[in-house]
């Protein structure tokens, strides 16, 4: 478990390309993700890129206690699972934009 206060913080963009099956991928995953320990943090929809990879139209954060949890809720078959079937046919690309470790306020 991370020290009280730390988090371990991954920036995400991705290209999401079906709005209705990436919220039903978002709500199926939640409650896993939850069961870790994690969260989503800032979340935002791109209008425009301004520099970069031009594809991505969502930014968010997702935290956990510690990098291990992380490892371990990717890792999990039913997180896994979900994956398959909601969020690769409605995700394009996936960029980890930073990760960083955090003291959470």
């Amino acid at each position: 478990m991370g020290a009280e206060g730390r988090k371990h913080v991954l920036l995400m963009g991705l290209q999401v390309t079906d709005e209705a099956t990436y919220a039903s991928y978002r709500a199926r995953m939640t409650p896993i993700l939850s069961t870790y320990g994690g969260a989503f943090g800032h979340d935002f929809v791109v209008a425009r890129v301004l520099k970069g990879d031009a594809r991505i139209n969502r930014v968010f954060t997702i935290l956990f206690p510690d990098r291990a949890t992380q490892e371990r809720f990717f890792a999990d078959p039913e997180y896994r699972a979900a994956r398959a079937e909601l969020f690769e046919p409605a995700v394009a690309a996936a960029i980890v934009l930073g990760e960083l470790e955090a003291t959470m306020a």
